[in-house]
Formats: structure tokens, sequence, C-alpha cells
């Protein structure tokens, strides 16, 4: 049974779902920027990387108990745990962004079949959260907007996508973790 969704919910659907895909195209912009411009702010960054694959992991632990919440009916728990996920998600992106436009890029030094897995991790992990973030908060914005059947039928396929990017960048950080200067 479809629910009946009012004509205001509508009007502040779209003007989030904007705002979302300028969010999306703004970071998508600051990343590509970030790998050519290089900030001298006169401040050591490179303490961040590990403050970023913490972020990310915790990320990843509470992605797995807000699913864990909402499987038990607990939507106050599940709303918390997204909150908290989304807080995370938004520190850890703007920790990386402003690390990767004040500090030289690490070069991944390691041989054989672990380069492999190693870039296999970094490209999927980078091309995922860059696909993923417009739908992550896409799919936010239906369950904030009280559309729990669309935010069911998105987060099913939207939750694991961020879960992996949310497991894999600390990986990516564990494996290049020896080549940081």
């Amino acid at each position: 049974m479809a629910t009946v969704v009012s004509p205001d919910t509508i009007r502040l659907e779209k003007r989030l779902n904007a705002l979302a895909y300028v969010v999306s195209a703004a970071v998508l912009f600051l990343v590509v920027l970030m790998r050519r411009v290089k900030l001298d702010l006169g401040v050591d960054f490179t303490f961040l990387p590990p403050l970023h694959a913490s972020l990310n992991a915790l990320t990843a632990v509470i992605l797995v108990y807000a699913l864990w919440a909402i499987k038990r009916k607990d939507v106050q728990a599940h709303r918390r745990a997204i909150y908290a996920a989304m807080v995370c998600s938004v520190l850890f992106l703007l920790s990386y962004v402003l690390y990767h436009f004040t500090t030289p890029e690490t070069r991944y030094g390691g041989e054989g079949w672990l380069r492999y897995v190693y870039f296999f991790l970094l490209i999927t992990h980078i091309a995922l959260a860059a696909v993923t973030l417009p739908f992550i908060l896409l799919t936010f914005i239906r369950a904030y907007t009280g559309q729990f059947e669309r935010h069911k039928k998105m987060s099913r396929w939207v939750f694991p996508l961020w879960l992996y990017v949310a497991v894999t960048g600390p990986i990516c950080y564990l494996m290049l973790r020896p080549y940081y200067g």
C-alpha cells in the first residue's frame, strides 16, 4: 500500500534533494581540485591519516549497529546511529580534504600481489565513495521526510556500499601506513 505524501513533504524533499546534489558536486569538485592544488597553511597535518582511518572504522561500526537496531525495530536507536554515522563521515570528509589540500600525496610502495590488492581496494573505495555520496544523502532525505518505504528500498543497496567504503578506507590506510614520511 502506497503512503500518501503531502505537497509540503514533496516540496521539502525536492529542496533537500537539490541540496544533496549541490553538496555531492561540491565534494567531487574539491576532491579533484585537492589533487592539483596544494596550500601552505604553515601547519603540519600529517597526523590526520590515522584520524581518517579511525573515523571510517567508527562509521563502519556505527552502520552495523544501525542495521542491528532497525532489525530489532528500534527506530530511535537506528536514527541516532545514522546521525552519528553521518557526523563521522562529515568529519572524515572535512579532515580528508584539509589533509590533501595541504600535504603531498603518499605513494604506495608495496610490491607483488599485495600491490594489486591495495590498488583494487583503493580504486573501488574511491569510486564507490564518489558514486554513493549522493545516494547516501538521498536515502537519508527519504527517512527525514517520513518516506520510510522509499528509504527502505534505497537503503537495501546503499547501505552495503556505504559500509564497503567505510571498511576499505581503514584497510587502505593500514596498507599505506608504512610509506608515510
